[in-house]
């Protein structure tokens, strides 16, 4: 048995190595899969160490109370999900190797992870050539599951997410200020060093028809933005759109704060933690949006309900997003794995997801590999969630 697996390891090693040499890295032609044994195993590449192991570290939390829920419900036909989980430190080249770990040298059948886009760019290629199914709960980059290579977009075979794209939180932010904040006058104040910022920031133009009477940018690991605050301070608009991470978006809020400045904050996925509050301060963390996937304050289904109760139990304190989305992602496989052989055919149950019932909302995959679902809108206060409204897109 172990000269097998070892001789599979190869063959895909070599199909790794064979892809890499391509003109293109998204060449699935090579891809041979893993075979389904015994167990059914999954690969966690996640950032649990690192600049964002706050993300991480709630999903891998969601990853686990999934997984033994569903082996003390007997497994999926019978067979048990193993995990076998790597640390990708927020790094990258560590995220891609881990992909490559995973499947070539541990033999998953799929890989939930990473949390964050750069992170899942630099995975998805090791996934796309050895045929194991990459979902990444969070990872929110429009082209993350996207293969443009023959001039064409369509879906890249092994990569899915559970999550919204960035555009889709671009229009989010656009429609909600418009109607719902009845903002005319925006400031747009983003991370200029981050594809998942300017993304939604690019949309968010794309999409607002109010005024944008200011756009300020800052880069990540910066921790001064007293110049940037003093040039909007005395500006005439109705709110400030924040596209980034909680590592700067947190501090922003505190210094904004501080200075007199007490329009609402609106923002992305990027301020869901609590370290988006510890650094902005609980008063400070006030009049403050941002979009999510996932609010114990939404209108929740049972299957949710059920979900804070178990977590809380296993955890204590409540689930956010990142837990709910991950959660959903064991589920998601799960269901894709029944009646599978191989990760090739998982992957292909997956593509065909439809009116799947998660913690995070009902969802279908579309033609792209991203979910058809909702998003929700929270409203924070002294650091603590006070609202959550749905938020469809109009057509």
């Amino acid at each position: 048995m172990r000269k097998k697996i070892i001789a599979t390891g190869m063959a895909l090693l070599a199909a790794v190595t064979l892809a890499a040499c391509g003109k293109s890295p998204d060449v699935t032609s090579n891809a041979q899969g893993t075979k389904i044994g015994d167990t059914i195993k999954i690969g966690v590449d996640m950032e649990l160490t690192g600049p964002v192991s706050a993300y991480g570290s709630a999903e891998n939390k969601g990853i686990k109370l999934a997984v033994e829920e569903i082996n003390k419900a007997g497994g999926v036909d019978g067979k048990k999900l193993e995990l076998v989980t790597k640390d990708n430190k927020s790094d990258n080249a560590e995220s891609s190797t881990a992909a490559t770990n995973l499947a070539v040298q541990n033999q998953v059948n799929a890989i939930i992870g990473p949390a964050t886009s750069g992170a899942v760019s630099a995975a998805s290629l090791n996934a796309q050539k050895t045929g194991v199914p990459l979902l990444s709960p969070s990872g929110t980059q429009d082209d993350l599951t996207v293969d443009s290579t023959s001039g064409k977009e369509k879906a890249k075979r092994f990569v899915f997410r559970t999550t919204f794209r960035d555009s889709f939180q671009g229009q989010v932010l656009a429609q909600y200020a418009q109607e719902n904040m009845q903002a005319k006058k925006v400031v747009l104040f983003y991370d200029n060093s981050s594809d998942y910022a300017k993304g939604i920031a690019d949309q968010f133009k794309k999409s607002y028809k109010g005024q944008i009477v200011s756009t300020q940018t800052f880069v990540a690991n910066d921790t001064d933005f007293q110049s940037a605050l003093t040039a909007i301070k005395d500006k005439d608009y109705d709110l400030i759109v924040m596209p980034g991470y909680y590592t700067e978006t947190g501090l922003i809020t505190k210094q904004a704060r501080d200075i007199g400045i007490d329009k609402p904050i609106l923002g992305p996925d990027g301020f869901s933690d609590k370290t988006f509050i510890d650094l902005a301060g609980e008063k400070d963390a006030s009049n403050v949006y941002y979009v999510s996937g996932y609010s114990t304050k939404a209108d929740l289904s049972a299957k949710a309900r059920d979900f804070i109760k178990t977590y809380q139990k296993k955890y204590g304190g409540q689930p956010n997003q990142f837990s709910a989305l991950s959660y959903d992602s064991v589920y998601m496989i799960a269901a894709a794995a029944k009646g599978a052989h191989n990760s090739i055919e998982l992957a292909d149950n997956l593509a065909k997801l439809k009116n799947f019932v998660g913690v995070t909302g009902t969802m279908t995959i579309d033609n792209l590999h991203n979910p058809i679902k909702s998003a929700v809108m929270v409203k924070l206060d002294n650091g603590v969630e006070t609202s959550a409204d749905t938020v469809t897109i109009k057509k």
